[in-house]
């Protein structure tokens, strides 16, 4: 049975919900030798622009240039979805079938009600996905239950204050490549559709991605950052780990 174990596993229930948010901490990650994977919880099939086949298509030009080892897509039902026993099955799925030791999930709260169903909805699973006594199987053989050490909700739209930020100096440049690989929902002067002008496709938008980066970036004095959410409290093993302010 082939090993797809990761690191890292990033869960979005957007196709770009990733790249906006935690794209720079997965390229990062991956620079210091960590495995990293995808998985998109919809197509994003309601999205006012482009289509569900258009956006399948993108995020896999978008997880080319993130350079992970895996991106799948769950197909569940864009704006619909529930935080019932089947959603829950398919992510436990996911998770055993990865066995990641950190999960990065979307924002508990957030402008778009599916961000905060889906960070609920992850929580639960990644609980349950550590109970032997939940069965599940895939190609064909029993999984083992698994629970990741973390679950970190990375933060959206709406500003939450963080709890820590992580440091994407070095692959800023990388984070709005795949940003832009979403040509139909993000502003693009050569995607010609005839179709609306929606929230997301100002120019403005993506400045706001990059001056927010900017912001967290400020607050430990580096060029640009992450923001992330803990429920559990997180641990260093020296102070050397922590990142050095420079002013």
């Amino acid at each position: 049975m082939r090993d797809y174990k990761v690191d890292i596993l990033a869960l979005g229930v957007h196709p770009d919900d990733i790249e906006l948010s935690c794209a720079g901490t997965l390229l990062s990650e991956q620079r210091r030798g960590k495995r990293t994977a995808i998985v998109d919880l919809t197509r994003g099939e309601l999205g006012t622009r482009g289509s569900a086949e258009t956006r399948i298509l993108e995020a896999e030009d978008a997880a080319k240039v993130l350079k992970v080892s895996y991106r799948e897509n769950l197909q569940m039902r864009d704006g619909f979805f529930k935080n019932d026993e089947e959603s829950q099955m398919k992510i436990i799925r996911v998770l055993r079938k990865y066995r990641p030791e950190i999960v990065l999930c979307n924002a508990p709260s957030d402008r778009h009600p599916d961000h905060g169903r889906a960070a609920e909805l992850v929580r639960v699973s990644a609980f349950l996905s550590g109970l032997q006594k939940i069965e599940t199987d895939y190609e064909g053989k029993n999984q083992e239950a698994w629970r990741p050490a973390y679950v970190f909700n990375y933060i959206q739209d709406q500003y939450l204050e963080p709890n820590f930020v992580v440091d994407i100096s070095d692959v800023i440049e990388e984070k709005i490549e795949a940003i832009k690989c979403y040509k139909s929902q993000f502003f693009n002067k050569d995607y010609k559709s005839g179709e609306p002008q929606t929230y997301i496709s100002s120019p403005q938008f993506l400045n706001n991605v990059i001056s927010r980066s900017e912001e967290f970036g400020k607050q430990i004095g580096v060029k640009s950052a992450e923001g992330y959410i803990s429920a559990k409290i997180v641990g260093i093993n020296n102070f050397d780990l922590l990142v050095k302010h420079t002013t």
